[in-house]
């Protein structure tokens, strides 16, 4: 029987990413959703750790010990190195906002141009950063998958697509923004692509031995 992966997130945006990374593994991809595991008051104090593979890990813990599943979580997030790294583990909750997804989005967006108003194209230089943990119940040992994509920030968004700090972040190997290309383009040579391709690349390495 093929096993299940249950992974951590509700974000539609990124289950859409990660839906098609992970398509063709040998597990049975599952989100909190698919299992109707409602949302509870202690989710929201998961993601506070100062660290990127400090949340993942807790996101992981948290929803394997709930279910018993094998579980990944990640936790990403843009990184602008005029800002000391900045929005950085802070990327979802930059501008302090409370709302729907889409206005959360908005008003990180304006946030960080914000802050970045008038800046030199030098001091835009950027990354998006991804960490993804794996665990398996009940006494697996983490593995831990990291993703990076360097690029910098434009002064205005560019393009539609994607979701986060998409349409100003400006990937260098493509020349354009994450919002201006097709989400294959994007999965290619995104920091979500290259951490969960590295995942994957593992569990196909683990069912060899």
């Amino acid at each position: 029987m093929t096993a299940t992966l249950l992974v951590a997130t509700r974000s539609a945006g990124k289950r859409r990413e990660i839906s098609a990374i992970l398509t063709g593994i040998d597990r049975r991809v599952v989100f909190p959703d698919d299992l109707g595991l409602e949302q509870r008051p202690e989710e929201a104090g998961l993601e506070t750790a100062d660290t990127f593979e400090g949340n993942a890990r807790r996101k992981a813990e948290y929803f394997a010990r709930l279910t018993g599943l094998e579980t990944v979580a990640d936790d990403s997030g843009l990184e602008v190195f005029a800002l000391g790294g900045e929005p950085g583990v802070r990327s979802k909750r930059f501008a302090l906002y409370d709302g729907p997804p889409d206005g959360v989005d908005a008003a990180n967006n304006a946030a960080l141009l914000r802050r970045l108003a008038g800046a030199a194209p030098e001091r835009r230089r950027a990354r998006y950063r991804c960490v993804a943990v794996f665990l398996a119940p009940p006494r697996g040992v983490p593995q831990v998958f990291e993703g990076i994509t360097a690029g910098r920030v434009l002064e205005a968004p560019r393009g539609t697509g994607g979701f986060g700090y998409d349409p100003l972040f400006l990937a260098d190997e493509l020349g354009r923004s994450f919002g201006e290309v097709p989400p294959e383009e994007k999965d290619a040579v995104s920091h979500r692509g290259r951490a969960f391709r590295a995942f994957a690349e593992w569990l196909a390495g683990q069912r060899r031995a």
